[in-house]
Order: C-alpha cells, then sequence, then structure tokens
C-alpha cells in the first residue's frame, strides 16, 4: 500500500467516523464540529503521538532489532547520561542529563530576570512619557530580532568576537597582554548565546503581563501609605506569578530543546539534543540509545510544565474587571529604576554588537581573522545570479536550500492558522464529550522538543506504510504540528474577547455552524491569523532542531545549509547567509504589518476630532 493511498484512507475513515457520530447525537448532532474534531484529533494521533510512541518504542531492542526490554534500564543507567564525576572537580565530565539541567535552569533563570528589567524599564523607566515612549520602542524592536533570526547566530557572532582568534580576544591580547583562551566553548558560552536568543520572548511576555496590571490597585496601596518598595513587592510581583513562571518554562523548555547553540559553542560541555543527534546521525548510529535520550528529554520537560502548574496553583491573578480604570502605573523605587535601565542600556549594547557582527561579518573578507576588506565574495558564493544562454540564472550554492525553506514556510504557514484556529474555535465555542482530551491533543505538541520531533519521525515514518522521509511532505507537516499550539492559543485568547451572543445571533437567523464560522467568526479572527501566519512563517524560516534530521540533498532547508558552512569552517558564507534570512524576514513582517494596520481597543486621548467620513463604533457585551 503506498503512502498516499494509506492517508487517503486514513483520511477518509476519520470523516465517515466523524459523520456516524454526529448522526447518533454526538457534537449536539452538529457535523461540521464533529468533522473539525475527529479529523484534527486523528491527524495529531497520526503526526504527533504515533510517531513519539514509535521512537520511545525503539528503547526496547537491543543493536541487533531484537526485543529486549531489559536493555531499556542499561541504557537509562548509563554513566554518560547521569554521572556526576564533575562534581569531584577531577576534570571528570558530567553526564549529559546533568549538564542540559544546569544549562536549562540557568538560562530560564537568568532570562526572566532580564526580561524583567527589560520590561520594568520600558514601561518604567523614565517619568517623561516622551522619553519613556522612545526607550519603549527601541526594547520592542529588540525583542522582534531574534524572531528573525537564525538560531545559532548569536553563536556564530560569540565566537568571532570572544573565540580563539576573536576580534575581542585579539585586541586584550594586544593591548592588555591577555592570553587567548576558549572560554567561550561550553557552559560559559551557550548559557550567553541562550540568554540572547531567549530573553527578548522573555521580554515580551512580562512586557505584556506589567502592562495588564490594574493601576487602580497599585494606587490604592499607595493612597494607604505603602512605599514604592512595598508597592513592587506586594502588589506588582505577586500578580506578575504567571508570566514569571511562564517565562521561565519557555526558557527552561527552549534550553533545553536547542540545537544550534550548543553544536557550535557547547565543546565537550555535551548536553542532550546534540547528543541524540550524534546518536541518530553520528557514526555510532545507535536509535536504541537516541530513543532514551529523547525519552529524557522528554521526562523533562513535561516535569517541568507539571511543577509550573503546581507553583501557580489554583490562585486568581485577575486585575482587569469591566470597570474603568483611568489610573497611571506606579513609579519605581529610583534604585530599582536606575538599575533597570542601566543594565537594559548594557544589554542592548551587547546585543547590537553581536548584530554589527553579523551584518558586517558577510562583507568582508574574513572578520573572524581580522580581515575587515570588504567584499562580496560570500554573498556571490551563496547568491550569485549569472546570465545563461537560457536566461536568468541563480548560480548560488544557497539558492536551493532558500526556495525550498521559502516554499515550505509558506504552505507550512496557512495550514497551521487553519488547523489551529478551528482547533480553537471547537475548544471555546462548543461543549462536547472529550472537549478536554481534544484540548490537551492540540497542546501537547508545545511539550515535544524539537529533536523528540525531529529522532520520531526518522523512526515511524522511514518505513511502510507511511514512508514519508526525504520528501517535502514531512517537512511541512513537522512545521504544521509543531506550531499548531501557537494558532491554538492565538485563537482562544481572541475568541474569549468575541461575545457569543454573535454566534448566537447568526443560528438565530437560521445560519449553520459552518456559515457561522465563515461569515461571522472568521472575519473577527483577523488578528490571530495574522499572528498565526507570521509567527508559523518565521519558525519554519528558521527552525533547525527537528527539521535537521528530515532535510535531503534534494530539499535542504536554509538552516541546515547554514549549519553545514559552520561544519565545514565557512564562517563568513554562513554570516552572509544569516544576513540575508534576517532582511528577508524583517520585510515580511513590516509587509504584513503594513497590510494588517493596528489594532486598537479602547478610548484614547483625541489630539484633533475625528476626520471627516470616519465614525466611532461602541461594541457592548451583556
Amino acid at each position: 500500500m503506498t503512502t498516499a493511498l494509506t492517508l487517503a484512507l486514513v483520511v477518509v475513515g476519520a470523516l465517515a467516523l466523524a459523520q456516524l457520530l454526529a448522526r447518533r447525537g454526538a457534537f449536539g448532532a452538529d457535523r461540521t464540529v464533529a468533522t473539525i474534531v475527529v479529523l484534527i484529533a486523528t491527524l495529531l494521533l497520526l503526526f504527533i503521538f504515533y510517531p513519539v510512541g514509535r521512537s520511545l518504542g525503539a528503547a526496547l531492542f537491543d543493536d541487533t532489532g531484537a526485543f529486549a526490554p531489559w536493555v531499556v534500564m542499561r541504557r537509562l543507567a548509563a554513566p554518560d547520561i547521569w554521572g556526576l564525576g564533575c562534581l569531584s572537580g577531577a576534570g571528570v565530565q558530567c553526564g549529559v542529563a546533568i549538564n542540559s539541567i544546569v544549562l536549562a535552569s540557568l538560562v530560564g533563570l537568568l532570562s526572566t530576570l532580564l526580561g524583567l528589567v527589560l520590561a520594568l524599564a520600558a514601561q518604567r523607566g523614565h517619568r517623561d512619557p516622551e522619553a519613556q515612549r522612545r526607550q519603549g520602542a527601541l526594547f520592542r524592536l529588540m525583542a522582534v530580532l531574534p524572531i528573525v533570526t537564525p538560531p545559532f547566530v548569536i553563536a556564530l557572532a560569540l565566537v568571532v568576537l570572544f573565540g580563539r582568534t576573536g576580534l575581542v580576544t585579539g585586541w586584550l591580547s594586544s593591548v592588555f597582554e591577555i592570553p587567548r583562551s576558549r572560554w567561550i566553548y561550553g557552559l560559559t558560552g551557550v548559557t550567553l548565546a541562550q540568554l540572547l536568543s531567549f530573553t527578548p520572548i522573555a521580554f515580551m511576555m512580562l512586557h505584556a503581563a506589567l502592562a495588564a496590571i490594574s493601576p487602580s490597585l497599585e494606587e490604592a496601596a499607595q493612597t494607604l501609605r505603602a512605599s514604592r518598595w512595598r508597592v513592587m513587592r506586594t502588589v506588582t510581583w505577586p500578580l506578575l506569578r504567571p508570566a514569571l513562571a511562564n517565562a521561565f518554562l519557555l526558557g527552561f523548555v527552549e534550553s533545553m530543546a536547542d540545537f544550534a547553540n550548543p553544536i557550535v559553542l557547547a565543546g565537550n560541555y555535551e548536553v542532550l539534543s546534540t547528543k541524540i543527534f550524534f546518536a541518530v546521525a553520528g557514526a555510532q548510529h545507535d536509535p536504541g540509545r537516541a530513543a532514551v535520550l529523547a525519552a529524557v528529554l522528554l521526562a523533562f520537560t513535561l516535569a517541568a510544565f507539571a511543577l509550573q502548574q503546581r507553583w501557580l496553583g489554583r490562585a486568581s491573578y485577575v486585575s482587569v474587571t469591566g470597570k474603568g480604570d483611568g489610573g497611571l502605573p506606579a513609579v519605581l523605587p529610583d534604585g530599582l529604576r536606575r538599575g533597570c535601565v542601566g543594565l537594559s542600556w548594557l544589554w542592548i549594547g551587547f546585543t547590537l554588537a553581536c548584530y554589527a557582527v553579523i551584518a558586517v561579518g558577510g562583507f568582508v573578507k574574513d572578520i573572524g581573522r581580522g580581515d575587515m576588506t570588504l567584499s562580496l565574495k560570500h554573498l556571490g558564493d551563496g547568491f550569485g545570479i549569472d546570465w545563461g544562454p537560457h536566461g536568468l540564472l541563480f548560480s548560488g550554492s544557497a539558492w536551493d536550500s532558500f526556495f525550498t525553506t521559502v516554499t515550505v514556510a509558506g504552505v507550512a504557514a496557512p495550514l497551521t492558522a487553519i488547523v489551529g484556529l478551528l482547533s480553537a474555535y471547537v475548544i471555546t465555542r462548543h461543549r462536547f464529550a472529550g472537549r478536554g482530551a481534544f484540548e490537551f491533543l492540540t497542546l501537547v505538541a508545545f511539550a515535544v522538543p524539537g529533536t523528540v520531533i525531529g529522532v520520531a519521525y526518522i523512526v515511524a515514518f522511514n518505513v511502510p506504510p507511511l514512508e514519508l522521509t526525504g520528501g517535502m511532505a514531512i517537512l511541512v507537516i513537522c512545521f504544521v504540528f509543531r506550531n499548531m499550539p501557537v494558532g491554538v492559543r492565538a485563537g482562544v485568547a481572541a475568541l474569549a474577547q468575541i461575545d457569543r451572543s454573535l454566534d448566537e445571533a447568526s443560528s438565530t437567523l437560521r445560519a449553520g455552524t459552518l456559515t457561522t464560522l465563515r461569515r461571522v467568526v472568521i472575519p473577527l479572527l483577523r488578528p490571530a491569523i495574522v499572528t498565526t501566519l507570521v509567527f508559523s512563517f518565521t519558525h519554519a524560516m528558521t527552525a533547525v532542531s527537528a527539521v535537521i534530521f528530515l532535510a535531503t540533498a534534494k530539499y535542504n532547508l536554509a538552516t541546515v545549509y547554514i549549519i553545514g558552512r559552520v561544519e565545514a569552517g565557512e564562517y563568513p558564507l554562513a554570516i552572509a547567509y544569516s544576513t540575508v534570512l534576517i532582511f528577508f524576514m524583517l520585510a515580511v513582517l513590516l509587509a504584513v504589518q503594513a497590510l494588517t494596520g493596528e489594532t486598537r481597543i479602547g478610548r484614547r486621548q483625541r489630539d484633533a476630532e475625528p476626520a471627516a467620513g470616519t465614525r466611532d463604533v461602541l461594541v457592548t457585551g451583556h
């Protein structure tokens, strides 16, 4: 049976089951809801749970392929996973699991603290509103850059600056006679690179949380003569607990799953993501060992989610109600304000230095060796264009991977938006048996690290009846179901702000669910659709941890091509390609922003009367 026929039978079977359940009264006898739920649940089981379960099951087989469940304990107990020899200080390394926990904990904690410092400086760092606005705009711009930056570019910039032959290292050696060293390779370098990559994400989460805190609560504490420090400690900080927990969780999970920065900077400091890669793609080729390592990595990320939920508990953190709120946020204590602003500018200066290396490195002969002679050779090697006998010829070696990446991202992004937002619609607007289980299915992909997904797809889809590896379809499928949770959460958040009475009015006029969805709900979900499309497209352009196992010579991706150039020591070409990707995705983001405009909620102070031909629209709820 061919792969296409197998997939067709699965889809037809899901559709038939949905119609049967709807006829028997399930899902409120609504065929549209039944079709959405059953079809998406089937696809999630097929492309998330089946491959992950299949890959973890590979741990039960020995090197000869024979079923040997006892081999799992031997693999799990391997000293290179849990060894604590590094604590003795005798030069013995710790196991990869211990290394990964230490690294992820450091990155989660430090990225959360730095994100909070940046958020406080961006929103409350100045008493002058105009200065505050300009500073906040700069900080938000810095937060966007890592989103459109390939994940290993920061690591490359750090090598160029602080490597043994780096710019800063050479300057310190010649001016202060400080010996050259390899301190950037190891825990310190990987931590620094991941902080540069993940702190902006924590900043965006905490910036939004600070903006959502009702000023009246802080004003009430000040009215009771509480000092600025007491307001910060007893009002602002407790209300930030959910955002702080989410920021730490995201930093921890992203650090655990990060493959790109460790592959460049880890040196002898091995972590789970790179160990899994070499177990699959290295000379040893041990799928059973890769499965055990993937199970350990998955267990860590799930444990982080469980601990987060336990820490937050069932407490309420609601601070925005239906009542009007015209207060102003509390002013930070002077010492805290100066410290946040000063540290923020230091951080931004360091970040800009790294991006300056990226911007310049592809257009000089060899920035790694200090040769700053202007040259377009590296850009020509990657993106050269010639005029041949049959017209325009894309002769650069990077064009194939670039066109493939844009195609895959362009196909995956709308599919991700469709699947994610349809899931959000049935979760928020309909009640049916198994709704909680369906919501869990839609979100579980976020807890599965990309490295685990990559290994799972290799194990599950490399043999019949679903032999997908080697083609473009598996790349699209991987991106769709990896990024789907973002579409679900964006849709849930948007639908929470849309009154159900609009759906009910449509039903009263005898419109079916499909018509209501098409004529009423989807037009109101425009911001969520745009958010999902932009995130899915940019993430597909820059992802590496999952697809590095799935890319082939025929269907190579930009990030995998750049990793290959890094491994070959061709840093200038890798930096030149990364620069092209950054400018391309910035252009996409700016184009989307220009086309969609800005959504404004609520009333703000007006500088002038409305222009002729415009009107205010007041939306009320009951």
